[in-house]
């Protein structure tokens, strides 16, 4: 049955003030996704410091030399030594460590989704995020004392806190920021991804250099800090903040409720799961989790092995790429937007060129990184490029969930991330199987070419299906027609049910 709201508010200015309560609660949204994504992140940087090469290479079919040491390293064994660590696991092995968080993360996806919807989204996220913080500090010590059994336990439990992150955010971002105002308040939280993962990776590989688990109590104390003040300073929506200002609450509720009801009939999911360009989104996603998730997590370990950075020049380099799909994410949503805005390019146009962008473009950097050899410099520099491209699709399949199904938007987002995650958890574990005993550029070259194949695939069935035409099933002007349909239905059956009781009695 359809139900609405009324409009609260008369038409009521924007507020002067410059920085407001939905700035804080957007900057704070930020900084929480970038702490998501830092505690992500820190393992895979970690991991090149806690693992013994050595005694890995010296059972596997690779020649040290095949690719020198690099100048930071003097060349010379002393310095690889210094950075081996006491674990002695393999790199499948290793593969399944990286992945255990994603398990976790990808377990919670839906369910807090519909948590929020009915309890609010605010405490979740903020005590979701608290215990991924807090089960940071336990990562030394389940590596040290319970061994990588245990160290994956902690893994999973801080991927199940994380779960909240993105169905909630999206469900305040839906609460608090005016629609005028969500594109660039929503890309800059989401933003938080990369500067997160750009902040953790070279201050992981400083941090490693002297001692590995300060990585993780680092990390673990900022991210306890900002949940707190998340919990303690924001609130679930302006309605029930107590010190906003007035005219800021006015205009906020007024924007999102406009003079019109807001309409929320059940979801239709037979017609979303027999819709193409649904699944086309669908697997564009998947693509993406896999091909970026191989990159993440798998990125510093190809440094380490093949290339022979050092693990302070790892952390750096491998956070080129993010800070360069941070940059071009933004510079290709203004490019995307001047093209819809024009009049020249339709949404369905505009989403399946700046997806290629994205996805070929990451696809085809993939391809020659694999074949780049042992030039490190120029490796870094065309996946940096890849990445940079991959960029584009902020403003492809990722707003397209927008353009098809406006009211069911978060439902379709949390169905392909969570599917896109299990995508996702796989790359790790096929890049630790096919590097097993093998870490040479030859089998490396196997992981980029099937991430690239992946991302071609995906992307070619996204550019055949996709649209960014609102579906039939999502038009407001079914809802009448539904309500009275179940008035009718509801009235039937009122009436045989008196008829019953009538002839009972």
């Amino acid at each position: 049955m359809t139900q609405s709201k009324e409009v609260i508010y008369e038409d009521v200015p924007k507020p002067k003030k410059t920085f407001g309560t939905r700035h804080y609660m957007t900057l704070m949204l930020f900084l929480g996704m970038a702490n998501a994504y830092v505690m992500r992140t820190n393992m895979s940087v970690a991991i090149v410091s806690m693992v013994n090469h050595t005694a890995i290479e010296q059972n596997d079919e690779v020649f040290d030399d095949e690719c020198p040491a690099s100048s930071s390293s003097n060349g010379n064994s002393s310095a690889n030594h210094h950075q081996d660590g006491a674990f002695i696991w393999s790199t499948s092995l290793q593969g399944y460590i990286l992945a255990s968080f994603f398990y976790g993360y990808v377990a919670t996806q839906i369910p807090f989704g519909i948590l929020a919807k009915r309890w609010g989204a605010l405490n979740f996220l903020g005590y979701g995020m608290l215990v991924n913080s807090v089960f940071a500090f336990f990562v030394p010590v389940a590596a040290q004392q319970g061994g990588w059994v245990w160290l994956c336990v902690v893994r999973l439990i801080q991927g199940l806190g994380e779960g909240p992150i993105v169905p909630c955010t999206h469900a305040l971002l839906a609460k608090w920021i005016p629609p005028n105002e969500r594109s660039r308040m929503g890309a800059f939280v989401y933003a938080g991804a990369q500067f997160g993962t750009v902040i953790s990776m070279p201050l992981s590989g400083l941090l490693a250099e002297y001692s590995w688990p300060s990585i993780f109590y680092l990390f673990g104390a900022i991210g306890t800090v900002w949940c707190v003040f998340f919990l303690w300073t924001c609130k679930e929506d302006p309605q029930s903040h107590e010190t906003i200002d007035e005219d800021e609450r006015k205009y906020i509720v007024q924007q999102l409720w406009g003079s019109q009801k807001m309409t929320s009939p059940p979801i239709p999911w037979k017609s979303i799961l027999t819709s193409l360009p649904f699944f086309a989104i669908l697997f564009a996603h998947m693509a993406q989790n896999y091909g970026y998730e191989t990159l993440m997590t798998e990125l510093p370990t190809y440094m380490k092995q093949v290339l022979r950075f050092s693990i302070k020049e790892n952390g750096f380099l491998s956070a080129l790429p993010y800070l360069a799909m941070w940059i071009c994410s933004n510079i290709i949503s203004f490019i995307a937007d001047w093209m819809i805005e024009s009049g020249r390019f339709s949404h369905t146009i505009t989403r399946k060129i700046i997806n290629s962008i994205g996805q070929y473009g990451a696809a085809i950097c993939l391809v020659i990184a694999s074949y780049t050899g042992c030039d490190r410099y120029l490796t870094v520099a065309i996946l940096t490029i890849g990445l940079g491209l991959n960029g584009g699709i902020y403003s492809g399949f990722k707003v397209n969930h927008l353009d098809i199904t406006p009211r069911f938007a978060g439902i379709l987002m949390a169905l392909t991330n969570c599917t896109a995650n299990f995508a996702g958890l796989l790359a790790p574990m096929v890049a630790g199987n096919i590097i097993e005993g093998k870490p040479t550029i030859a089998q490396w070259r196997y992981v980029f070419i099937i991430a690239a194949v992946v991302y071609f695939v995906c992307a070619t069935f996204y550019n055949i299906f996709a649209t960014g035409k609102r579906q039939k099933w999502d038009n407001p002007e079914n809802d009448d027609q539904q309500y009275h349909t179940s008035k009718a239905v509801d009235n039937e059956n009122g009436l045989k049910q008196k008829n019953i009781q009538e002839t009972k009695y």
